[in-house]
């Protein structure tokens, strides 16, 4: 189940596991647009199912994991993809915008994690786009570095819970801008793949793509 699919690297996410066979779960809060992801990713001959909603609507988010999961009959893998790029200088924003970049980029994979949890079993996996911005905070997008760092703390916090169930969770931080070079959507896809096939006894709630 992809979360905050679109054009890049939900896309490519979908696209790679879909290539390993397995069936994939769509959510996003433009119909239009997962409606095209949806029938690329068909005419490559994957399984696709969709849901729309908005990650900051709670209840949204909550029908919309539990609706692809029940059908699906399970979640093996939840990838948490989202985030807000808000160009504002630190001292033009304001703690409201600040929260509600947060709600999006990293609040959202509680209420997912919370709504998926009866679909969880040993073996299945939650996994988070990272960023270096969680170490290296830019000035032009101050919201994203706090989106970021409390998206990895919250990571860290599901692995060490979920753990005694066999569901495990790991972000991979990703230090370089995503779609350029070695950061292509295709590569970190690739990434995020391998973050997910360690077994308990080699598992980190951390990796790392350096392209």
């Amino acid at each position: 189940m992809v979360l905050g699919a679109g054009p890049g690297l939900g896309a490519a996410v979908a696209a790679r596991f879909a290539a390993a066979g397995y069936a994939v779960g769509l959510v996003a809060r433009s119909p239009a647009r997962l409606d095209e992801l949806a029938d690329t990713l068909r005419a490559d001959g994957a399984r696709v199912r969709t849901a729309t909603a908005d990650l900051t609507d709670v209840t949204a988010l909550e029908e919309a994991v539990r609706h692809l999961a029940a059908e699906a009959g399970g979640i093996d893998v939840l990838h948490f993809n989202p985030s807000a790029f808000r160009a504002t200088d630190l001292l033009a924003l304001t703690a409201a915008e600040l929260l509600e970049d947060v709600a999006l980029g990293a609040a959202a994979l509680l209420t997912a994690v919370q709504a998926a949890r009866p679909w969880l079993r040993p073996g299945s996996r939650v996994v988070a786009t990272g960023s270096a911005a969680a170490d290296h905070p830019s000035p032009k997008a101050p919201s994203l570095g706090v989106q970021k760092a409390a998206l990895r703390n919250l990571v860290l916090s599901l692995d060490a819970t979920l753990a005694p169930e066999g569901v495990r969770a790991v972000v991979l931080q990703v230090n370089g801008v995503l779609g350029r070079g070695a950061f292509s959507h295709a590569r970190v896809a690739g990434a995020v793949h391998e973050a997910v096939l360690r077994d308990d006894a080699s598992w980190a709630a951390q990796a790392a793509y350096d392209g």
